[in-house]
């Protein structure tokens, strides 16, 4: 005789089961994120705009299927995921992210996003930052509704939130003086402040909303991405210095903002010297593995980056020698690189504290 099941029972059974699979064996039940096309997992692929990466041969290295996500393969997020244990969080913006798939985490990132709201609007349709955080509180309702307030609460604890931005406020506006005016009202200092003073609060309303555990990433050397590269504002073969220099404030701040941060109780934030990390890259290419860093796999044009992967085109064969796949975003060779010293790097790579040592504090 066949028993049926209420749909509500179903869903607690399968929620019971994911907390033992996750909550239990693992230290680490979800993996929560935030941010740009830098750990965009497809959220794009759902809203009206033009920065999408839904098309060959985006996720050549993925299974041969393109996702969504800005690379060849994995992404920064995809991998730290892994060496977590957690399954790969789901777009908030699919419709089948609902229910149990809610267990293993989200991913809110949306590429030309930023932590202004009109950062990267030439695109079209983002989730920005504040409207990212407005979609993390939409998925609360439901987990609370699936596992009461008091387990949402040790569940968010336990969780892991990574937020990934700020590099749009600068490619996609900052540094876009004929469709954007914030260059012509602030000079660079100001602008960093600017962008701080938004984004404190957003990173203070996910304390608030129950994260403890925050994995805060800087901005990179967006003067040697082939996008800023290809301008011709630097001799061949050398980064755009004035673009790497305006970011020190922010970075700086954001490390600073950490340290406000780590003064609320339970709270374990962390910064991400992404400056640092692909610094190290570039400067040492060959000690990584590495030997083409001032140009894209795929692109078009001077450093293969004045025009980024277009659908169908011909990209590299040896992509692991790359530092960058298309004109902005990161091979998964370099993003394995990037997570790994994440993950287990010292103080000068992720301070204060590396995302291992996260998962250790209860």
């Amino acid at each position: 005789m066949d028993i049926l099941i209420k749909p509500t029972l179903k869903l607690f059974i399968s929620f019971a089961i994911l907390m033992v699979q996750y909550g239990n064996a693992e230290r680490v039940p979800a993996l929560f994120v935030f941010g740009d096309s830098l750990v965009d997992v497809g959220n794009n692929n759902f809203l009206n705009s033009i920065a999408k990466s839904n098309y060959f041969p985006y996720g050549i290295d993925f299974n041969m299927q393109p996702t969504g996500r800005f690379c060849n393969g994995k992404t920064f997020v995809d991998i730290i995921g892994e060496m977590l244990g957690v399954p790969y969080p789901s777009p908030f913006a699919d419709p089948n992210t609902a229910g149990v798939k809610l267990l293993g985490g989200v991913n809110y990132a949306s590429a030309a996003a930023g932590i202004l709201d009109e950062s990267g609007q030439h695109y079209g349709e983002r989730y920005s930052l504040r409207q990212q955080v407005l979609n993390f509180e939409t998925t609360l309702d439901q987990l609370r509704t699936m596992m009461g307030h008091d387990n949402l609460t040790s569940f968010l604890a336990k969780s892991i939130a990574i937020s990934v931005f700020g590099s749009n406020d600068y490619i996609n506006n900052y540094l876009m003086p004929s469709i954007y005016s914030s260059s012509f009202n602030y000079n660079p200092a100001q602008f960093s402040n600017l962008l701080l003073n938004r984004y404190a609060p957003q990173l203070l309303t996910l304390y608030n909303l129950g994260i403890r555990k925050m994995f805060i990433a800087g901005i990179g050397p967006l003067g040697c991405i082939p996008n800023q590269r290809a301008t011709g504002q630097a001799a061949p073969g050398r980064c755009v210095d004035y673009v790497n220099d305006i970011l020190g404030t922010f970075n700086q701040g954001l490390k600073s903002l950490v340290d406000q941060l780590n003064k609320r109780p339970g709270a374990i934030v962390t910064y991400g010297n992404t400056y640092g990390a692909v610094g190290d890259i570039l400067n040492n290419p060959s000690t990584y593995g590495f030997n083409v860093v001032e140009k894209g796999c795929c692109g078009i044009g001077r450093n293969q980056g004045q025009i980024t992967c277009l659908p169908f085109a011909y990209p590299c064969t040896n992509r692991d020698q790359y530092v960058f796949w298309d004109a902005f975003h990161p091979t998964q060779a370099a993003n394995v690189i990037l997570a790994r010293r994440a993950f287990y790097g010292p103080p000068l790579d992720t301070y204060p504290l590396n995302i291992q040592q996260m998962t250790l504090i209860h």
